[in-house]
């Protein structure tokens, strides 16, 4: 009789960072000079857990748009669609893990019926070695919501820095900049979301 053992599991191989980057992939400016709201840029890296930039890692990134409407069928909120917003991006990290994007500041959109959640940009992680994608936030530091979030507020205190977007000054002048680190795991780790129904 023959036994058969099982195959060991396996990890995203060495094809997911160019395959899932193709030229006509890459969305890493999701606002162009015709999009409505304060333009923004956001740069960081990816750090594994010993503190060493992720180079082939991927984010996607989804957001409202500055009305706080998303560009979705399912949200038929009576707000402005902005045509020359989608609220979508991919972005690629590079050797070092460094990553940055251009955008609008989000409007803040709906938590429940009295409740606002403060603006954020929703990132999905995807990497070699991760068999599940990390869904993650971005918060922004000098946004007044940002304080009563109902999200953030089930976060530990001290773990919500992780999920913050500092303001930083820009060299070019043009876009605000805002600076935050994604961190896999280990020391600083950025919290992560579980997804209902996944």
């Amino acid at each position: 009789m023959t036994h058969l053992t099982l195959t060991a599991s396996q990890t995203v191989g060495p094809f997911f960072h160019d395959c899932l980057m193709r030229t006509d992939a890459a969305c890493d400016v999701l606002a162009t000079d015709s999009t409505e709201g304060t333009h923004i840029r956001i740069a960081g890296r990816v750090i594994d857990g010993d503190r060493a930039g992720v180079p082939d890692a991927v984010l996607e990134v989804w957001q409202a748009n500055r009305h706080g409407r998303y560009n979705h069928p399912s949200d038929e909120r009576d707000l402005p669609l902005d045509p020359a917003f989608t609220g979508y991006g991919r972005i690629a990290t590079q050797s070092d893990g460094q990553f940055c994007f251009t955008t609008i500041k989000p409007g803040a959109v709906p938590f429940d019926r009295r409740r606002l959640q403060a603006p954020h940009i929703s990132v999905a992680v995807l990497g070699r070695g991760l068999l599940n994608h990390l869904y993650t936030r971005i918060y922004f530091d000098d946004e007044p919501l940002t304080a009563s979030d109902p999200i953030l507020q089930r976060v530990p205190t001290e773990r919500r820095p992780t999920l913050i977007a500092r303001r930083a000054s820009d060299q070019a002048g043009r876009d605000l900049v805002y600076k935050l680190d994604i961190v896999l795991q280990g020391a600083g780790e950025t919290v992560f979301f579980e997804i209902a129904g996944r």
